[in-house]
């Protein structure tokens, strides 16, 4: 699949002249607070476009009206094949937060997920702090399986000691995906 439509986006893949607006969302430093990265410059922000464009992972998520790439979504296969488990991941432009873009993009992805890759579980991982994002993936109706404790660290202090963070686990499984999808 190369394009997704919903009723208010397009979702394709990465194309090389999409790092203005790339960069426009992943040099705000609080789009990506939570991510295992820093703020990106303008020539980080070009070498990773390349790098999505390639990338089966990443998709660009744009608005219908106006072709303006305002996220993306993070999609792949999580573990061996015959688990048919899916990881699910977003990351949106600050100025598009709160209307409803990332939750229908990630709907239109569970929806992918299990009714043409037959996914057994679509699962996602967000640190508790950031409550948008948990309530996000309750929206979706994905549950939470559980807090991991310090399980992860993306930045260092000034001594160069890691700054551990917890976890939030997410899931769906495909019955659960069925029982509030009933005419998929």
């Amino acid at each position: 699949m190369d394009c997704f439509s919903t009723e208010r986006l397009i979702i394709r893949r990465y194309k090389e002249d999409d790092w203005k607006d790339l960069h426009e969302y992943l040099s705000n430093e609080d789009v990506v607070k939570y991510e295992p990265y820093e703020v990106y410059t303008e020539d980080a922000s070009k070498e990773e476009v390349i790098y999505r464009s390639k990338s089966n992972f990443f998709w660009a998520v744009c608005l219908k009206e106006t072709k303006k790439l305002v996220g993306n979504i993070y999609f792949d296969q999580n573990g061996p094949d015959d688990f048919s488990t899916y990881e699910i991941g977003y990351v949106f432009n600050s100025s598009y937060w709160g209307k409803g873009y990332a939750t229908e993009a990630c709907r239109e992805f569970l929806k992918y997920a299990f009714e043409t890759r037959k996914a057994h579980r679509v699962m996602a991982e967000c640190n508790p702090l950031n409550e948008s994002s948990w309530k996000l993936l309750e929206r979706l109706n994905m549950r939470r399986e559980g807090c991991l404790l310090k399980n992860i660290y993306f930045k260092k202090d000034k001594n160069k000691d890691p700054i551990w963070s917890d976890t939030y686990l997410y899931a769906m499984l495909d019955s659960e995906y069925k029982k509030f999808n009933p005419h998929h």
